[in-house]
């Protein structure tokens, strides 16, 4: 589903056998983001949150330190968002591909379209991932 503000994915988690709801947002960004699989991103995630003394899992939820360091492995880096007079940056300022840090979520975004499982275009961007080749 799409519409002029998102465009609707779980990034596959469904494909994936899993149910119900999750708070695996990190996940279905960088699966869509990074045009990878969910199951290899859950497990890559699930296990730097291990490393960093959590549990294995990526359901409910990242901390941005663990989320950043499994993507800068795979070359992406953080970037603050556009500042703007008067309003703060939304999906829709961003160019690209990238992954946007939003108050309690992380959503991939595409040519300034969220591609997510719900409309988080009028979110707040503290700030974005993106592939160092790309920028």
């Amino acid at each position: 589903m799409s519409n002029s503000n998102f465009t609707y994915t779980d990034g596959g988690r469904s494909a994936s056998g899993r149910k119900g709801s999750a708070a695996d947002c990190g996940v279905r960004a960088m699966a869509i983001a990074l045009d990878l699989s969910y199951e290899d991103c859950y497990r890559e995630l699930a296990q730097a949150n291990k490393d960093a003394g959590g549990k294995k899992s990526a359901r409910n939820g990242l901390m941005k330190s663990v989320y950043e360091k499994v993507l800068n492995k795979h070359g992406w880096f953080w970037k603050a968002a556009p500042k703007f007079d008067g309003r703060k940056a939304k999906a829709k300022d961003t160019e690209g591909v990238c992954i946007a840090r939003m108050a309690g979520h992380y959503c991939a975004v595409i040519e300034g379209i969220p591609h997510d499982t719900f409309d988080s275009s009028e979110k707040m961007v503290y700030g974005i991932w993106v592939h160092a080749i790309n920028h």
